[in-house]
């Protein structure tokens, strides 16, 4: 009988992770690599890809780092990354959706500024929407499909808070301005975030018996260069008042990767500093 240590290693597992050049992606494949296993990140753009996969082989020299150009809306791009998986390891054992169009304070992002819930764009909706949740779809099918075959798989949908409780815009609002020009959460995002935990619930429950399990991650309030303003809004929401570090997350997901979850399917693990509780 395997240690409880030895049962958080992941070695030689193939581990799909979308969005995988971003920041917290970056994270997803620290953990993997921790675990002994080969991170396959797939995003939309070669440079981005090129400078993690140096980064991390330079820190794990020994380690495997798999990129492909991707885009998770498309079943038959998914499809060719599939096959070449198939064909170079002969299994794929992991997949975590993490791909979303993310708006973020820091980031001048196009789905995050002053558009109010009457004039939200259709086409921004649809894009969110398509990447956030028809991407994490696609995926699963096409990736866990080839788990279940194997009897084996372990998937992560990466939701937020925000896939717990609404945006609370009072953080994102700025004195002085119109109401027409504040900036707030969009729309799209919580109901993504909303929805990736009732494909957690749905396929946890159809692939319960077959060897598959699927959990959601809710990571929370991560700092990276926001104002101080809103900094100190947000902390305040927070019963350990702070927002968290990209450092906080890889642990948790070696866990639900590993054996060490052997028993956690269909859950919802919140790390937020006990936000959502207040």
């Amino acid at each position: 009988m395997s240690s409880i240590f030895d049962q958080f290693m992941i070695t030689g597992k193939v581990v799909v992770i979308t969005g995988g050049a971003g920041l917290i992606g970056r994270r997803h494949t620290e953990a993997v690599l921790e675990g002994g296993g080969i991170p396959v990140l797939l995003d939309l753009f070669e440079e981005p890809l090129a400078k993690v996969k140096e980064e991390f082989l330079e820190k794990y020299p020994q380690g495997k780092v798999e990129t492909y150009v991707a885009d998770i809306t498309s079943k038959e791009c998914l499809e060719g990354i599939r096959d070449a998986l198939l064909e170079k390891y002969g299994h794929i054992d992991g997949l975590i959706n993490n791909a979303a169009n993310n708006p973020k304070m820091e980031g001048g992002s196009k789905n995050m500024g002053a558009i109010q819930f009457y004039n939200f764009p259709l086409d921004i909706w649809q894009e969110d929407l398509a990447v956030g949740l028809t991407g994490a779809f696609l995926c699963a099918q096409i990736f866990g499909t080839v788990m279940e075959k194997q009897k084996s798989g372990a998937i992560i949908n990466i939701s937020s808070d925000y896939g717990v409780i609404s945006p609370n815009q009072n953080i994102y609002r700025k004195e002085g301005v119109s109401e027409e020009e504040q900036i707030i959460k969009p729309v799209s995002y919580s109901v993504v975030k909303h929805g990736l935990m009732g494909l957690t619930k749905y396929l946890a429950t159809y692939w319960g018996k077959k060897g598959v399990r699927v959990n959601t991650l809710c990571p929370a309030s991560l700092f990276n260069g926001q104002d101080e303003e809103f900094v100190k809004k947000i902390s305040e929401l927070i019963p350990m008042g702070r927002m968290s570090r990209p450092d906080e997350y890889p642990a948790t997901v070696l866990y639900l990767l590993s054996d060490a979850s052997s028993y956690m399917t269909g859950a919802t693990v919140i790390l937020d500093g006990g936000r959502t509780i207040w």
